[in-house]
């Protein structure tokens, strides 16, 4: 599916509105925010308007409290290709700016929510705060919603597992090797993408050959080793891999790398970018003493990794002949 992205306030005036609008920012689109878009493609049917989504970039902490921006879960463009794909018709990317930070509820209200984007509502999570240093909230927002004519809901956190999903958990969960843990927040594994760059040829003279992919740093990338599955964008390319993330500790190295190395053959021509989505946590990142040493640790985790996609190849076979899912 696909959306109508608008990026300025001139652009969306008199376009974007009449709608229905869900207001975050979204990052990493987990199963709670789809939770959000999707009653607000209810609300939208209702009042027959189109479902719309109202987001920020860059990261609203950014600009007000920059040491405390934390990593992301994905970039701007993931970001609108998933709130698309959950049901978003329209999406208002707001440029989150010192001066719209420093608007107050009511001016954030009647400027952009009335004027520029024609909401006939608003759907919010019940720990939204909006304006000023955050000055506003759901009752705010419910009571400017009276005195400019839209609705407004409120929707409690989704809670799995007797844990309340959020951005902030998922983190959690990804630096700690809960992989699997994330993934079932996020609803999909969680992944990185980038360009194919050239290393610094360590792997093929004295381990093993990999795929070197250049992490966003804004981006969160997980430390260790992991099971993971290697896709081209925009082919059906895809191979089981084993992935490194890490400092390259063996060889000194001080920059944060992503090696992947994959399990089945690699034909030419070569992938000019991956995305590779991570599966299972292996361990943490170690250094060794010598190149041998690790690369026997590495065959090691071939081997692990191997199993794992061994154990997963049967699981699947089981459940396309109508055994009960674990999940």
């Amino acid at each position: 599916m696909s959306a109508e992205i608008f990026r300025t306030l001139d652009e969306a005036r008199g376009r974007f509105g009449p709608c229905a609008a869900a207001i975050g920012v979204f990052d990493g689109v987990h199963i709670g925010h789809q939770h959000l878009i999707s009653e607000t493609v209810r609300s939208a049917r209702e009042r027959n308007v189109a479902p719309a989504v109202i987001t920020f970039d860059p990261h609203p902490t950014a600009i007000v409290a920059p040491a405390r921006v934390p990593a992301l879960l994905c970039t701007l463009e993931e970001r609108l290709q998933l709130l698309a794909k959950a049901g978003a018709e329209r999406i208002f990317v707001l440029p989150f700016t010192s001066e719209i930070a420093r608007l107050t509820p009511e001016e954030f209200v009647q400027q952009i929510l009335v004027d520029a984007l024609a909401v006939q509502a608003v759907l919010v999570g019940t720990n939204f705060n909006f304006g000023y240093r955050q000055s506003g909230n759901t009752d705010t927002l419910r009571a400017l919603g009276e005195r400019y004519g839209f609705a407004t809901k409120f929707l409690d956190p989704v809670v799995l597992r007797g844990r309340v999903v959020s951005s902030t958990a998922i983190r959690n969960d990804l630096r700690q090797g809960r992989i699997a843990q994330a993934g079932r927040m996020l609803g999909r594994c969680f992944s990185i993408r980038g360009p194919v760059v050239r290393g610094r040829g360590i792997g093929s003279r004295q381990t093993v050959p990999t795929l070197n992919l250049r992490p966003d740093p804004l981006l969160l990338t997980p430390e260790g080793i992991y099971v993971t599955e290697t896709l081209e964008p925009g082919t059906n390319r895809r191979w089981p891999s084993v992935t490194s993330c890490g400092y390259n500790v063996t060889f000194g190295a001080t920059d944060l790398t992503v090696e992947t190395y994959l399990l089945s053959a690699l034909e030419d021509p070569a992938p000019r970018g991956i995305e590779v989505r991570f599966r299972h946590y292996l361990r943490a990142e170690q250094a060794f003493p010598d190149p041998a040493s690790l690369k026997a640790q590495i065959l090691r985790d071939v081997a692990r990794a191997e199993a794992y996609w061994r154990h997963f190849d049967r699981l699947a076979r089981a459940l396309r002949n109508g055994a009960p899912s674990l999940y």
